[in-house]
């Protein structure tokens, strides 16, 4: 008899911690998909809110969805997204100071990687050559200094 109570009891918490999501219309569903797939994932990082199945990614689709059906604009959607979480939440944030390594890394990184290159992993133009052969006279000045090979 405790065991079903406590069962019973396990259900009715699981049911109340369901959350009820309202029912959109079809032209507001597919606005709020397009605004969802301008808006970053901030989780995931590399993923719309729409494409991520984290549970912010969740949240701010809904989000998206109550403001629209408030009256906002997808604009005036975006502009509030950029205001709460900033501009990395734009999949294609704009071309200001603040994200002018965003937009310039990419760039940056190929560019002191040819650096690098040039550099460091070239091949070397100017290899050591051979030594020239001794002459004659370096040759007498040696032997004189070296033992003699026959006598040791």
């Amino acid at each position: 008899m405790l065991f079903a109570l406590l069962l019973a009891a396990q259900t009715l918490t699981a049911s109340a911690q369901e959350r009820a999501v309202p029912e959109y219309s079809a032209e507001l569903e597919a606005e709020a998909r397009e605004v969802g797939k301008s808006l970053r994932c901030v989780v995931c990082q590399n993923q719309s809110i729409e494409d991520s199945a984290a549970p912010l990614a969740a949240d701010m689709r809904q989000l998206v969805r109550e403001r629209l059906a408030a009256g906002d604009t997808p604009e005036q959607v975006r502009a509030f997204m950029t205001t709460r979480y900033g501009n990395f939440v734009l999949m294609k944030p704009p071309f200001q100071l603040d994200t002018l390594l965003l937009w310039l890394g990419p760039g940056l990184f190929l560019l002191l990687a040819g650096a690098g290159w040039f550099v460091y992993l070239r091949p070397r133009a100017q290899t050591p050559g051979l030594p020239e052969d001794l002459t004659a006279d370096e040759r007498l000045r040696l032997s004189r200094h070296l033992p003699d090979e026959a006598g040791s």
